[in-house]
Parts: structure tokens; C-alpha cells; sequence
């Protein structure tokens, strides 16, 4: 019983870094990345549809992403998405493909930026505090139903509160990873 509960925190707070991983991937470095525009969603003959699934998505260099679709006719679709999520960039559209500018950050940008990363890992932290709770709930009711000791009770709390130590010391290393990623120049 407690191995089980033990599994399913490390599970759930697995899945809490993973999701934390794809925030962080959304914020923008130093150098650009296509994971930037990867939350954008282009009509697609009345279907919202990822941005990488009508056209090929590339960073040319380290400021310049080039999506070229695979039909001509959603050129127009692609750039009004691009400025509906307001990425901070317009969309230059020549014809055949659309090409996205990215300027070189400034300080302050790059502080807005960190303070987007730290509110992302305080997020992450609080989901893993809750998957805490919840494990430590389903260990006193183990407990109230006799089903386990208290020694056995105190053990799980501590191997819970381990389990929660070790999530959180992996979160404050990805910011700091992050955040030397965003300071950079």
C-alpha cells in the first residue's frame, strides 16, 4: 500500500518537472527557438491546428524563425495567427513563406523573462506541495483505518517529505539552469 503511494507521488511530480520542462521551453533564450511559436494554433479549414502541422517550422539562425506551409493559401491564416499570440514580433510575409524577426533582447527584457521562468517554477513547486498533501491524506487515512501503524504512518510522512525535497531541489536547479540560459548574452 504504501509502495503504491509512494510510486504514485513520484509519478505525479514527474509529470509536474515535465510540464515545467515544456513552460521553460516556451521562453525565449538568447537565441531563438521554434519552441517559441509551438503554442500557436492557425485555422485550419475551421480546425485549430498547431502551427507545425501546415508548415515546416525552422530557426535560421539565432534571431530568425522561417515557416514555410505546405499550401500556398494559408500563408494569410498563418501570419494573422502569428499576430493574434502576440510573440512580440510581426510576421513578414513574402509570398512564399513567412519569415519572423526576432531583435536582440534588451536587460530589461531579459528580467521580464526571468520573472516569467520563476513564476513558472513557483507554479510547479505548489503542484508538487499539493501532490504532497494529497499523498500524506491518503497515508492518515491508512492509518485511521488501521490498516497501518503510526511508526509506519511517521516513516511514510518522512519518505513523502523526501520524495517532495528531492522534486523541489530539481525545480530550483532547472530555474537556475533557465535563468543563466535567459541572462546570457
Amino acid at each position: 500500500m504504501l509502495q503504491e503511494i509512494y510510486s504514485d507521488t513520484k509519478e505525479s511530480m514527474d509529470k509536474s518537472l515535465n510540464a515545467l520542462k515544456r513552460d521553460f521551453s516556451t521562453l525565449r533564450t538568447g537565441k531563438v527557438t521554434t519552441n517559441i511559436v509551438d503554442h500557436i494554433k492557425v485555422d485550419y479549414y475551421g480546425t485549430p491546428t498547431a502551427l507545425n502541422q501546415v508548415g515546416n517550422v525552422i530557426a535560421l539562425d539565432a534571431t530568425t524563425i522561417s515557416i514555410t506551409p505546405w499550401e500556398k493559401s494559408m500563408l494569410n491564416s498563418i501570419e494573422k495567427a502569428i499576430q493574434e499570440a502576440n510573440i512580440g514580433v510581426n510576421p513578414n510575409n513574402d509570398g512564399d513563406f513567412i519569415k519572423l524577426y526576432f531583435p536582440a533582447m534588451t536587460s530589461e527584457q531579459r528580467q521580464s523573462i526571468v520573472k516569467q521562468a520563476k513564476g513558472m517554477a513557483e507554479k510547479a513547486k505548489i503542484a508538487i506541495r499539493n501532490i504532497r498533501q494529497d499523498s500524506n491524506k491518503n497515508i492518515k487515512e491508512l492509518e485511521k483505518e488501521k490498516e497501518i501503524s503510526e511508526d509506519e504512518s511517521r516513516k511514510a510522512h518522512d519518505e513523502i517529505q523526501k520524495i517532495t525535497d528531492t522534486h523541489v531541489k530539481k525545480i530550483d536547479s532547472m530555474f537556475a539552469s533557465k535563468e543563466a540560459d535567459i541572462l546570457k548574452v
